[in-house]
């Protein structure tokens, strides 16, 4: 008899069924069940209004998790800097894999890279933290650009660039990755230039909190430093009180490279490297105001100490002014 198949809740778009389908056939190797995939439409997918306007926070997940309270399926598979920091009771995130490459990318014209594009490139992005560090660069660089905001997939916003709309538009390389289309970016954003959203690139499993078989389960596909460098981004944005469309960028790293994806092999490395430094980022969208800041601490065992690392590095950041560039803070 053909066990019960796990009911796997995703949004629509063919990034979520991307990485959905990556997680269901991972599920399946742990647990031996089929999964299938529940499509969910959720408010910031039907939605044409910029992230800004419609709060940002939740917009992506919250139809996902109302199926799970629901039980409408058994778990729910979001980008982790979708979910907003804090964490209801009756669910729980059960597991965060191995993160992908955090950076953000360029594709450009002309399979031009960023600091070629031509004076007065449009470069086209949805999200505020992107404009902000992409305008102090180039203020600081002598480069000058015009960041153009844009919503839509990744088809849309790459044919702006196709059809001679923009010069050039900025995605996450994680996503790019997930869908087999990474070769048409033109260039790799050093994180030394824009720090990627808190979150960026890790995905987030989410169950029932009362599931406590499917937890131990899906706990298999956990990669401990991937969480404990996402909950230190998110405590961060959290103690910043601001939204996931807020001009907030954080990465937490093995120091003193500047990344783990850019390691030989970051397992190995992990067993070496006993600190994890996190650095933050808040800026103006026009680039003429940032806070950026760091700190080096032991790599953190537990969600408290990873919870601890970026409240202590907010704390500095509000101390300087950050508050006053996020605009209205989310509460």
């Amino acid at each position: 008899m053909t066990e019960k198949a796990l009911r796997l809740g995703t949004r629509r778009s063919k990034l979520a069924m991307a990485q959905s389908g990556q997680v269901a056939e991972a599920v399946h190797r742990v647990t031996g069940r089929p999964v299938e995939l529940v499509e969910i439409t959720t408010y910031g997918d039907v939605s044409r209004e910029a992230l800004a306007q419609i709060g940002g926070t939740g917009v992506f997940v919250t139809a996902l998790r109302d199926a799970l309270l629901r039980g409408e399926v058994d778990f729910a598979v979001h980008s982790l800097k979708d979910l907003p920091t804090a964490q209801p009771e009756e669910l729980v995130l059960a597991a965060v894999p191995v993160r992908e490459d955090p950076r953000d990318v360029i594709v450009a014209r002309d399979a031009l890279k960023f600091t070629d594009l031509p004076r007065g490139a449009r470069i086209g992005t949805g999200a505020p933290r992107r404009m902000a560090q992409l305008n102090a660069y180039a203020r600081a660089h002598g480069l000058d650009i015009e960041t153009v905001p844009i919503r839509g997939n990744v088809d849309t916003r790459i044919g702006y660039v196709r059809d001679g709309e923009l010069d050039a538009v900025v995605l996450a390389a994680a996503g790019l990755n997930r869908i087999g289309r990474i070769d048409e970016a033109t260039d790799f954003l050093s994180v030394d230039t824009v720090l990627p959203a808190p979150g960026q690139g890790a995905l987030a499993i989410e169950c029932a909190a009362g599931n406590a078989e499917l937890i131990a389960a899906l706990g298999e596909l956990d990669d401990p430093f991937t969480r404990a460098a996402v909950t230190a981004e998110r405590s961060l944005l959290a103690a910043l009180e601001a939204g996931c469309s807020a001009p907030v960028g954080a990465l937490a790293d093995l120091p003193p490279l500047s990344a783990p994806f850019e390691r030989g092999d970051p397992q190995a490395d992990r067993q070496i490297v006993k600190e994890m430094r996190l650095r933050g980022v808040v800026g103006t969208t026009d680039g003429t105001r940032m806070v950026q800041l760091s700190t080096t601490g032991p790599v953190p065992q537990t969600h408290d100490q990873a919870w601890a690392l970026g409240r202590e590095l907010a704390t500095e950041m509000l101390a300087q002014g950050a508050a006053g560039l996020m605009g209205e803070r989310a509460h």
